[in-house]
């Protein structure tokens, strides 16, 4: 914690101190991700610990996505064609919807929904086991803990958000469209028409990168903050907060700079 002084030498030294704390920590985090990747990439291989994560980070978050993801796009559809109502758009409903759901609304909520859900349980998993020794158990008997515990959380959280947010994506259409089409009035078929000449691979695409490298945030905040958790129940609490309001601070700082970068590069 930054302490501010008045005495001027001894602010700077505290300035100095939380400079270099806070590098340190970037820094660890960064070889946190590294040691990750590559744990992940060296044999041996257990399916069973990837299946059993995709299960509980993915296959567990199904329903949350699916419920979230409908009344979303039921509510964008009633503010979309109330907005466009005032232009005479009202058939442009069904690509305001779709769009707004695959180029960012789907990825970024898919990804703070499932970072509320499943980045506090991984974080408190392995936190608890962090001030148990149990993470120093399987030290001692020749497991690396980064084989063992973080590469199948990290590659599950990779490979189930991209999935998630697809399925977002489409209850959010078909909500959408069940309020367009059942309670406001619209034509089925402009519905659909309007949406399929509107959505293209390249918005897919876009949406299923940053679902992706949301994924990546997910698994490295969730096990890093888990990992270099403090002692005790406190510890825990701390470090399972810290992991849910970094990870959800990242994802929406991040989206900004892939939104820019992928329109500059697919829309050119």
């Amino acid at each position: 914690m930054l302490q501010l002084s008045m005495n001027p030498a001894a602010t700077i030294q505290h300035l100095g101190r939380f400079v270099i704390e806070k590098t340190e920590q970037w820094g660890r985090a960064w070889i946190f991700l590294y040691r990750t990747i590559l744990a992940l990439l060296k044999p041996p291989y257990r399916p069973y610990l990837y299946l059993t994560q995709l299960q509980e980070i993915g296959v567990n978050s199904t329903l949350v996505i699916a419920l979230i993801g409908l009344f979303t796009g039921a509510v964008l559809a009633v503010q979309g064609e109330y907005t466009l109502s005032k232009f005479g758009a009202n058939a442009y409903t069904g690509p305001a919807v779709a769009l707004s759901l695959i180029r960012e609304l789907g990825p970024v909520l898919t990804a703070l929904m499932v970072i509320g859900r499943a980045g506090s349980a991984v974080t408190a998993e392995i936190g608890i086991m962090r001030i148990t020794e149990q993470i120093d158990a399987l030290r001692s008997m020749a497991v690396d803990p980064m084989k063992y515990l973080m590469a199948p959380r990290f590659a599950a959280g990779v490979v189930a958000m991209p999935l998630l947010c697809g399925i977002f994506n489409v209850v959010g259409i078909f909500g959408g469209y069940i309020v367009a089409v059942g309670l406001l009035g619209l034509s089925s078929g402009t519905f659909m028409t309007q949406i399929t000449s509107a959505v293209g691979f390249v918005d897919v695409y876009s949406g299923f990168i940053k679902a992706t490298v949301f994924g990546m945030i997910f698994g490295w905040v969730s096990c890093y903050k888990g990992y270099t958790c403090g002692f005790g129940a406190q510890g825990v609490n701390k470090a399972t907060t810290q992991s849910v309001v970094t990870a959800s601070v990242a994802v929406l700082i991040v989206d900004y700079f892939l939104t820019s970068v992928l329109t500059r590069v697919f829309m050119e």
